[in-house]
């Protein structure tokens, strides 16, 4: 079957599948979490503008990530519900793999380019008539919590993905890993060909974070028993990754079996070469930073009028962007925000090392920053903490507890792409507050930046490859990450706090030509390197076609 509705453009002609736990391309396909879905997402849409010879891998999730409820006190409440995709065609073929001991039947679907302006792209589920209840379960949610699951859910992306591509006699060049979540897939391959040199040339690999949680570990005996080698001897998984003893890495894992790899940024890959350092016979990591879609995210009229140098069109369209992202914050919240009034954005997967809280940090710091009559500011905090991350989730309610007190605060629920859209192109500043080295690369500033919002951050992830300070961005000074991390917090706090009262809130009220001259340098001069086709063309470049 002929996947591509597109003719390929020669230049991109190696024929590549690109696997990824998730995916966010639309709205109305709600298979995503966070960033390395709307990362995952971007490329897709890049590949397609590109004609590039890219297939998308992906899993058709039941029940989505979460949908963002609240409780009878506005707390937060995780709610699951079943989603149908009509657009959706079911593809002619059927497949099986083992997991645990059983044959698990996956059902493929298929996303057109055309439809939504994507490269090709098929979903993968287990929930369907043929399986078992617990067998249907395997593609129910994102990241589900049970550790048996989670690995299931790997076997069929990584296995089950494979062996589509097979049945639809689709030829794959190189297969790309995005995180290690597919890792699976090695081994299939290479119980089919029993050649570690052709499999290093077949295999790519993305890792997107120096996080614990996000290099998964795994009982190495749990994973044989699962099926996650595939077919492959335990002696024969050792000896292909050097294994010795009985805690199995999927990063480790990916490292030892790819050609070359990429961090997601230029500090992250040093990060990732030092964290990795130990690891004996790994393949390179070289830095890809990563980038979005400008197509996708930036509004076109702020762009013509950015194109056409005419600032009052500018600011007067960014005024009405405003005003569409304050209906949304009135319809959650009741609080009617004011378009003249300097608005800063929190928005982003919530979980700790990111630091939500740290504006209020200094709390009297922080009620005199948002009580003030002069200069006044507006802060909207949204993101979507994982559903089980009790600290995260303590964090998202106390700030609906303060939201309660103030009418100029305001925390947002469903953070998915509509809104992360709106939030980007109605806000003033983005706040970006990581702890230093810990953001790989933090792409949500990136399509800020598009739509004229400054970003505000630490001086970590994709941040220092774009920021001039003050002249398309405000950094927030680094701090020695060998500190500790009160240390770290009550300095970044305080430098953070010292840039809004003494720069920001005075140049946005007192100097609007100046202000209006950093909208438009960070616009245009995020449109060279952090456009996703940049991106795109790179992968080519550097990971499918090296040493072809």
């Amino acid at each position: 079957m002929e996947l591509h509705t597109y003719d390929i453009n020669e230049k991109y002609a190696t024929s590549v599948a690109y696997f990824s736990m998730e995916f966010a391309i639309d709205q109305a396909l709600k298979v995503y979490s966070g960033g390395l879905g709307f990362l995952a997402g971007s490329h897709m849409r890049s590949a397609y503008e590109m004609k590039q010879n890219l297939v998308g891998i992906g899993m058709l999730w039941s029940y989505g990530y979460y949908d963002q409820d609240r409780n009878e006190d506005r707390t937060l409440n995780p709610q699951y519900t079943r989603k149908y995709y009509y657009f959706l065609e079911e593809l002619p073929v059927k497949v099986s793999v083992r997991v645990d001991n059983h044959d698990v039947h996956v059902r493929a679907y298929y996303l057109k380019p055309d439809l939504l302006g994507t490269a090709p792209m098929i979903f993968l589920s287990t929930d369907i008539d043929e399986n078992d209840y617990a067998s249907r379960t395997i593609t129910h949610r994102l990241y589900d919590g049970n550790e048996k699951t989670r690995i299931a859910q790997e076997i069929v992306l990584g296995i089950g993905g494979v062996k589509v591509l097979e049945a639809l006699r689709h030829h794959i060049d190189v297969y790309h890993m995005n995180e290690g979540h597919s890792l699976p897939l090695v081994y299939e391959l290479y119980s089919q060909h029993k050649d570690k040199e052709r499999l290093h040339e077949q295999v790519v690999f993305t890792t997107h974070t120096p996080e614990t949680a996000g290099n998964e570990t795994h009982n190495i005996h749990l994973l044989h028993q699962m099926g996650f080698f595939s077919s492959l001897t335990l002696e024969t998984v050792r000896a292909l990754c050097g294994c010795k003893d009985d805690t199995f890495s999927l990063t480790v894992g990916a490292l030892k079996c790819a050609k070359r790899s990429n961090a997601v940024s230029k500090i992250h890959a040093r990060v990732a070469n030092e964290m990795w350092a130990h690891v004996e016979g790994r393949c390179e990591i070289i830095p890809i930073t990563n980038s979005q879609n400008r197509k996708y995210w930036a509004d076109k009229t702020l762009i013509r009028a950015l194109d056409e140098h005419e600032d009052y069109e500018l600011l007067a369209r960014k005024k009405h962007l405003k005003k569409i992202l304050f209906e949304e914050v009135a319809d959650q919240t009741g609080k009617i925000f004011d378009p003249e009034v300097l608005t800063i954005v929190w928005a982003r997967r919530f979980a700790e090392y990111k630091r939500p809280g740290l504006l209020k940090y200094d709390l009297d710091r922080f009620l005199n920053l948002i009580q003030r009559e002069e200069m006044p500011v507006q802060i909207i905090w949204a993101g979507k903490p994982y559903p089980t991350d009790h600290g995260a989730i303590e964090i998202f309610n106390e700030l609906i507890h303060m939201d309660h007190k103030y009418k100029n605060i305001a925390v947002l629920i469903g953070y998915e792409l509509s809104l992360s859209r709106l939030l980007k192109q109605g806000s003033d500043i983005w706040l970006n507050t990581p702890r230093i080295t810990r953001e790989a690369s933090g792409t949500s500033g990136m399509s800020a930046s598009m739509n004229g919002s400054i970003h505000f951050s630490i001086n970590d992830g994709w941040h220092p490859e774009f920021a001039r300070d003050k002249r398309n961005s405000f950094t927030i000074p680094e701090v020695d990450h060998q500190l500790d991390i009160r240390d770290q917090d009550r300095i970044d706090n305080k430098n953070m706090m010292d840039i809004l009262e003494d720069t920001i809130i005075p140049m946005y009220y007192n100097e609007p030509k100046q202000w209006v001259e950093i909208m438009k340098n960070a616009m245009s001069e995020i449109e060279v390197e952090f456009n996703s086709g940049r991106m795109a063309h790179q992968y080519y470049e550097f990971m499918f076609d090296y040493n072809r």
